[in-house]
């Protein structure tokens, strides 16, 4: 079974299953950078730090799974460079951390294409909340358990979920290219139950993601790539 990505995903072509996931840490100011990386260290995730735009720039790849980018740098603003990497075809989810989280300001990033805007300072739980979707275990076995009972019930429910998810992702790419925006509303509707039922995290916040913003095509390649992740794992 395969769902075909439309584009970059972000994942290592050929990386081996258990190979860590990265993060590119956009971040100027010395403290902050330590923070982030100190409350997110573990071993299966990877943290690249680039200090300014121009070391963002030459560290992007599609092998990062997530961006976490300050947006006022001494060499520019984040917007513009997520603008550019998007340019260049990568789909790697991105979230903004600025000082400034007034409306207008977060409605500038979310439109620029940020997943979230932070604001700074956040607190080590909310920072790791934030990035959990993105990071975290594709399968939440607990979750599952609590929804549906017991092991037996998300096994199965499973099975079915992962049969049907390569013609969802194939019936949403079409409703999306027909500009049929509440079939995408409604489908994305049910994914995100049916995401919450069987205990995927991963694929239900790129699922939001695409629902905050169904003309985003980097955000449709993300869900792809997410549902691509699991029927690897199949």
């Amino acid at each position: 079974m395969e769902c075909e990505p439309s584009r970059v995903v972000p994942t290592a072509p050929g990386a081996a299953p258990d190979a860590p996931r990265r993060l590119l840490l956009l971040e100027d100011d010395p403290t902050i950078a330590a923070f982030v990386m100190a409350v997110l260290a573990a071993p299966a995730l990877r943290i690249d730090h680039a200090p300014d735009l121009a070391s963002a720039r030459t560290l992007a790849t599609p092998a990062q799974a997530l961006w976490l980018f300050d947006v006022r740098l001494p060499d520019g603003d984040a917007a513009a460079l997520l603008h550019e990497l998007r340019a260049r075809g990568l789909a790697t989810p991105a979230l903004a951390l600025t000082a400034d989280a007034g409306s207008d300001e977060v409605r500038r990033l979310r439109t620029a294409g940020f997943a979230a805007v932070l604001a700074k300072p956040l607190p080590a739980s909310t920072l790791r909340a934030a990035v959990s979707p993105w990071l975290g275990e594709d399968w939440d076995d607990a979750a599952a358990t609590r929804a549906l009972g017991d092991a037996g019930a998300v096994a199965t429910l499973r099975r079915l979920f992962l049969a049907e998810l390569p013609d969802e992702c194939r019936r949403l790419r079409a409703e999306r290219h027909a500009g049929d925006h509440a079939a995408v509303r409604a489908r994305l509707h049910r994914l995100l139950a049916s995401c919450g039922y069987v205990g995927a995290p991963a694929l239900q916040a790129r699922v939001r993601v695409l629902a905050a913003m169904p003309d985003d095509d980097d955000a449709f390649a993300g869900l792809e790539a997410a549902a691509a992740r699991l029927l690897a794992d199949a």
